[in-house]
């Protein structure tokens, strides 16, 4: 049959540490060490109302600026993990303030 031009989620869309533009390995880092984080709501729970991650219980989720340099504000870029704060399940960036994720990969 024809594919649909609609983009879909997929858990096999991945994305290496290395590739998510910088300072996103910083970012994680921080996630890793548990902070401090740069911003107000890093760290807070996110509630994947868009249904793109998995479907896990309220306060799973929890979400973290990627500054973009040049900008006066958090931007769009995210990553959001799953699980402990400092060991988290999964982890999964977005570009586009929640439009899309991948699954970071080391």
């Amino acid at each position: 049959g024809a594919r649909s031009p609609v983009a879909t989620q997929r858990d096999t869309e991945t994305i290496a540490i290395a590739d998510i533009p910088s300072p996103g390995s910083q970012t994680y880092a921080l996630i890793a060490r548990g902070g401090p984080f740069p911003y107000e709501r890093d760290g807070t729970a996110f509630g994947n109302r868009e249904r793109l991650l998995p479907i896990r219980n309220r306060g799973y989720y929890r979400e973290y600026t990627v500054n973009t340099p040049g900008l006066g504000h958090r931007g769009t870029r995210r990553i959001v993990c799953g699980g402990m704060p400092r060991t988290p399940d999964s982890c999964y960036y977005t570009a586009d303030h929640y439009a899309s994720f991948r699954r970071i990969v080391p």
